[in-house]
C-alpha cells in the first residue's frame, strides 16, 4: 500500500475513533441508520443513481438486464432478415472493450461477435497482447446483421446505438478500442478517415478511446498490422500504468 495512502486511512481511523468516543461521553450507545431497499433498483438510462443527499437509489445495470431489456429487438428494419442479435461476448467487468461495426454472415449464424476469419485474426492480436476473449468485452455498434454487410443507416445507428452505451455503463471499461472506420467515425461523431484517426487517443462517453483498423482490413491490407500493433502497445502501456497506479 502506497505510504501517502497509508497514511490517509491512519488519520480517518482515528478522527472515528475520536468521533465515537465522544459520542460515548454525551451517552449516545446508537447511532440510527435509514432502511435501505434489499435491493436498489437498476437506473434509468443516463440518470444518476445518487441523491442530494448522497444516497444511493439504484444502481448500474448489469448487462444481463441490458440484454433481457434489449429482447426480441424490433426496433428498427433489420430485425426483419437477421437470424441472431449478436450482443456481445466477454468479461462483464473487462477493463477494455473493443467495438466494431456490426454483425456479419457467420456472426448473424452463431449469434456472437468476431467468430470468422477477422475474428480469429482479433484472437491472435488479443494473445500477442496477453489476454483472451475471456478478459475483454467485444461487442459491435449495430447488434443485427445490414444486408449484404453494408454500412447501418442512420436510423439503425439512433435505434441501436444506445444500448451500446448501456452495455458500456454496465462494465465501466477503463478503455474502448474502436475497430475500423465505421465504428470510429459512428462513436467519435467525427468522418475524418481511419488513417488519421488510428492510434490518437479520444473519448466516448467520457471514456478513453483509441480508433485502429478492422482486422477484416487487416486480411486485406497486411502490412497495416504493423500499425495495429503499434497501436496495441499503447493499450498495453495504459492497462499496465492503470494497474500500477502510475
Amino acid at each position: 500500500m502506497p505510504e501517502n495512502l497509508q497514511h490517509e486511512l491512519q488519520e480517518a481511523l482515528a478522527q472515528a475513533r475520536g468521533i465515537f468516543e465522544d459520542l460515548h461521553n454525551l451517552g449516545v450507545v446508537s447511532v440510527p441508520v435509514a432502511d435501505l431497499p434489499a435491493k436498489l433498483p437498476p437506473c434509468p438510462p443516463d440518470v444518476c443513481g445518487i441523491d442530494r443527499g448522497g444516497t444511493a437509489v439504484c444502481r448500474a445495470e448489469t448487462l444481463d438486464e441490458v440484454r433481457a431489456d434489449l429482447g426480441d429487438c424490433r426496433r428498427c428494419p433489420l430485425c426483419r432478415d437477421r437470424k441472431h442479435i449478436v450482443f456481445g461476448v466477454g468479461n462483464p467487468h473487462a477493463r477494455v472493450v473493443f467495438v466494431g461495426e456490426a454483425p456479419g454472415r457467420e456472426e448473424d449464424e452463431k449469434g456472437e461477435p468476431f467468430v470468422g476469419e477477422a475474428g480469429r485474426l482479433l484472437d491472435r492480436i488479443l494473445f500477442a497482447m496477453g489476454l483472451a476473449r475471456e478478459d475483454v468485452y467485444i461487442c459491435n455498434v449495430e447488434k443485427c446483421r445490414p444486408p449484404g454487410n453494408r454500412d447501418p443507416l442512420p436510423e439503425e445507428i439512433t435505434a441501436c446505438e444506445p444500448f451500446l452505451k448501456r452495455q458500456l455503463a454496465a462494465i465501466e471499461p477503463e478503455m474502448i478500442v474502436t475497430l475500423g472506420r465505421f465504428a470510429a467515425q459512428t462513436l467519435l461523431n467525427d468522418q475524418t478517415a481511419i488513417s488519421r484517426q488510428r492510434g490518437k487517443w479520444r473519448q466516448y462517453q467520457g471514456i478513453p478511446l483509441l480508433p485502429t483498423y478492422h482486422p477484416a482490413f487487416l486480411l486485406r491490407n497486411p502490412a497495416a498490422k504493423r500499425d495495429v500493433w503499434e497501436d496495441m502497445k499503447q493499450v498495453i502501456k495504459r492497462l499496465r500504468e492503470t494497474r500500477s497506479g502510475g
